[in-house]
């Protein structure tokens, strides 16, 4: 016998107003305490002595080097980074081959270790005890306590940044352009450059945005390979913690302002690009 009841289900969306009501009251307490009022406290304190006091704290030299720095390794870090982020994707997107599921793994790596031990790493390498360390150093190359090993432990703390935007966006377009291309006569490169690119564009600068962030505040690792020599290799983070050791809170709050700015704009630039381009800027987390 055939039962003709039809079953209906309910749609998780249909909640009351007070919970819907409840559960938007929770969100907002929380990023208040945890977001907005943590952020307003840093420029409150790096304006509290006045505009002069804090134009002052930016532009005194040590400061002035820990910025200049800081954009520095970001310069340099964030390319190297989209080059490897976009052979890495493309590797693994549009090609089979063993060891592939290795490779995605050792990309993951940064995201799964602490970075004072990728900092660590770097001292065992070249450091006065290792075998390269003293070798370089005979050449006249300094890696640890100067700018080469602030820029290799930035870049192996971003590495998985843009490849991790690229891969997931690269498999779910195929390869059926790439071959159309190649099937008109198009080289390897010009498939590239007026195929691929185009269709990753999106996802490939809002992988670069979230690498650079992350270059500009990273502290772990540069903490450890750097020396923390002021004036020379202090990145912004470590010269705010250094002001704040010393109690000279309005120079590090000045700082810190300056670092939460380059990360609000960041901010601004990746939400304009979810907005925008929705699916083709944010197509490559799932």
């Amino acid at each position: 016998m055939s039962d003709n009841r039809r079953i209906s289900f309910r749609n998780p969306a249909d909640e009351s107003f007070s919970t819907k009501l409840i559960l938007v009251a929770l969100t907002l307490v929380f990023l208040a305490f945890f977001l907005f009022l943590p952020l307003v406290s840093v420029f409150y304190e790096a304006f509290r002595e006045g505009w002069v006091t804090y134009e002052e704290a930016l532009l005194e030299p040590d400061a002035w080097a820990a910025i200049r720095l800081t954009l520095i390794v970001a310069a340099i870090a964030v390319p190297l980074n989209l080059v490897f982020g976009l052979a890495a994707s493309w590797a693994i997107a549009k090609f089979e081959f063993k060891g592939k599921a290795f490779l995605i793994t050792l990309i993951d790596l940064p995201f799964s270790i602490s970075p004072v031990i990728s900092g660590l790493v770097y001292v065992l390498l070249f450091g006065s005890g290792s075998l390269l360390g003293p070798w370089l150093k005979s050449y006249g190359i300094e890696i640890l306590f100067a700018v080469p090993g602030i820029v290799l432990a930035t870049v192996f703390v971003t590495f998985p940044f843009v490849a991790r935007e690229l891969i997931p966006l690269m498999q779910d377009q195929g390869t059926g352009d790439e071959e159309a291309a190649l099937s008109l006569g198009a080289s390897g490169w010009q498939t590239f450059w007026y195929v691929t690119l185009p269709n990753i564009k999106w996802g490939l600068l809002y992988g670069v945005l979230l690498c650079n962030a992350r270059a500009m505040g990273e502290f772990g690792a540069v903490s450890v390979v750097s020396g923390r020599i002021r004036g020379l290799t202090n990145t912004m983070p470590l010269h705010v913690e250094i002001l704040y050791n010393e109690y000279n809170m309005v120079a590090a709050f000045a700082v810190a302002s300056l670092l939460a700015l380059l990360a609000l704009v960041t901010l601004a630039l990746k939400t304009f690009l979810e907005l925008r381009f929705g699916a083709g800027a944010a197509g490559g987390r799932h």
